[in-house]
């Protein structure tokens, strides 16, 4: 008889920077977007995107593959057993914009709905944090819906300070769901 402990059954969670796809990543990816796309109405940790409805498969790949051509764009994915599961970006200003270039943008933080608990978002916050520190980037900006009550949390115990408010940020379903915009020092 063999003696299993927790440990065994423990998932290997592991956060990296995607240049490319490979394997399944990008059915993955989309996999992940779609769940938590649909699951964007029950106001847990989805900050993810703001469409109200997953678009077409193909316009998901095209989006992915897309995004990695972008210079000014990082993506980091987190994975769970090898699958992955959530992701965020970094956007840094273009060349053209020199009066910006000390700032970055972080946008589509996710994690999909079967992947939560195991502190992805967390680990995906601190490798975008280490990338712009590693960039010299000196302040990362983000904004929220302010229904996203798991999201605010997490970021303002990361250090991100509340700058402004929207009341009109997004309109869902016919209403008008206020926002926030937040940075963080990181120099």
């Amino acid at each position: 008889m063999q003696n299993n402990t927790k440990k065994d059954f423990e998932p290997k969670i592991k956060v990296e920077k995607l240049t490319g796809f490979k394997g399944s990543d990008l059915e993955d990816l989309c996999d992940a977007m779609e769940k938590t796309i649909a699951d964007a109405g029950t106001g847990l940790f989805s900050v993810g995107f703001n469409w109200v409805e997953a678009p077409p498969r193909e316009k998901l790949e095209s989006y992915w593959k897309g995004l990695l051509l972008v210079p000014e764009r990082t993506l980091f994915v987190g994975r769970i057993d090898g699958v992955i599961a959530s992701s965020i970006q970094i956007i840094k200003p273009p060349p053209s914009n020199q009066a910006q270039s000390f700032a970055a943008t972080m946008r589509e933080h996710f994690v999909a709905p079967w992947a939560r608990g195991h502190g992805l978002a967390k680990l995906l916050l601190k490798a975008v944090e280490e990338e712009c520190v590693a960039q010299k980037l000196k302040i990362l900006k983000l904004e929220v819906r302010a229904s996203r009550d798991a999201a605010i949390s997490l970021y303002e115990s990361f250090g991100f300070k509340r700058w402004g408010m929207l009341d009109k940020y997004e309109m869902v379903g016919g209403n008008y769901i206020a926002g926030y915009f937040y940075y963080k020092d990181l120099l």
